[in-house]
């Protein structure tokens, strides 16, 4: 059955590929931000009475060096067969695109890990035809956050890290670490954030203590519309506009994606925190900025 956490295990790769930094980084490759990264349809069906359907798919274009396919899986245990199904993931796609394919399966228990690594082999006697070895992020090579100005230098990476620990010892004290960073964030960013980590803690030992935790995060201002609160929150909200305004040039120009002077000051004449969030956002994978600008 597919859940919430499942589902969030890996669509949050379509929303924030630079949660993809520790496989780049394993690999010795450019990181998320210097790669062209697109979602594919994950349907892997042929013309047959049968449905198969990867996770998620991307197409991954590297500042250097070829592109090449990523199919995420996420594992909540051992499945029967499982290896089957990914040996055909892998070649399916290989054939249709003509592209290699990673394939990285996201586990939070070390077992399920262990098993999901493979390699899950087709073979006759001694001989091997076909080997296929997914690229496991779990417990042991995702890291646990506990620093809470991560938290609001990449909210991604955090709340992916704590769904991936989510069945660890130190998962309360990593959710009560990461509820504290979220105050940082202005009203609408801290909500977004929550909501994505309570869907992914669904049916996970610490949805609750979550959802309680997620209170103190909601709270921190009380919205009783005082002066001092006003003044407060429209500094920080003005702070935070112009170290996003930093960043979004700052990623454009290492990735290369030029900007006219009007581009230029359409960025920077922006108040809005919530466009300018969304701007950056996608500044990680736009080629151009036509697709910074781009309605969703």
């Amino acid at each position: 059955m597919v859940t919430s956490t499942h589902e969030t295990s890996h669509r949050i790769f379509q929303d924030h590929p630079e949660v993809l930094f520790p496989v780049f980084e394993a690999l010795g490759l450019p990181p998320p931000a210097k790669a062209t990264i697109e979602a594919l349809t994950p349907d892997a069906t042929e013309i047959k009475p049968l449905e198969r359907r990867v996770d998620t798919v991307l197409r991954v274009e590297p500042s250097e060096g070829d592109g090449f396919l990523i199919a995420i899986e996420a594992q909540t245990g051992k499945v029967r067969g499982k290896g089957l199904s990914w040996s055909y993931y892998v070649a399916y796609l290989h054939a249709k695109f003509g592209l290699p394919v990673l394939l990285v399966a996201v586990c939070r228990n070390r077992p399920t890990a262990a098993w999901a690594a493979g390699p899950f082999e087709c073979r006759v006697g001694t001989w091997t035809s076909q080997a296929t070895r997914p690229f496991v992020l779990g417990p042991d090579n995702v890291p646990e956050i506990t620093d809470e100005s991560l938290v609001a230098r990449a909210p991604a990476m955090a709340t992916f890290s704590a769904i991936v620990h989510s069945e660890s010892e130190n998962a309360p004290a990593i959710l009560d670490m990461l509820a504290r960073g979220m105050r940082s964030f202005d009203k609408a960013t801290a909500k977004y954030w929550c909501e994505w980590l309570e869907v992914g803690l669904e049916n996970t030992p610490v949805q609750e203590t979550w959802r309680e935790l997620e209170k103190m995060v909601a709270t921190y201002f009380p919205g009783r519309g005082t002066l001092f609160e006003q003044t407060y929150l429209e500094g920080k909200a003005e702070g935070k506009a112009e170290g996003t305004v930093e960043s979004i040039f700052r990623v454009l120009h290492k990735r290369g994606v030029p900007l006219t002077p009007d581009d230029h000051e359409r960025i920077t004449t922006c108040t809005d925190l919530d466009t300018l969030t969304e701007w950056f956002d996608r500044s990680l994978t736009a080629a151009s900025a036509a697709e910074l600008f781009t309605e969703s």
